[in-house]
């Protein structure tokens, strides 16, 4: 596989993630957290610090739009719920283990 190739496929990936994210809107990012130690908002920061590579002007809302499919208000209005006591004490339990967001 060429470079050129292998970049085609990470993106045709990538885009895969981010649509599966957005149609798994009863999937709550704490829960995504809790559980692989990411969730739809490093997904954005990931975005964003990579797309401002190429424009200065591309920020982190920008990021969350793209990965959410729509304004973080929105999502938040439309999809997501609080979170429990037991999900709050998961969260910091598994915070070593939270992705690191290099470039943000």
């Amino acid at each position: 596989m060429t470079k050129d190739q292998q970049t085609e496929v990470e993106a045709a990936a990538f885009r895969a993630l981010v649509a599966h994210l957005r149609q798994r809107s009863d999937v709550q990012n704490i829960g995504l957290m809790n559980l692989a130690g990411f969730c739809r908002n490093c997904l954005s920061k990931w975005y964003s610090a990579a797309a401002k590579k190429f424009d200065s002007d591309f920020n982190y809302a920008d990021g969350q739009q793209y990965v959410y499919g729509m304004s973080i208000d929105e999502w938040k209005r439309d999809h997501q719920t609080k979170a429990s006591d037991a999900q709050l004490q998961r969260f910091e339990e598994t915070k070593p283990h939270h992705a690191k967001i290099s470039g943000y």
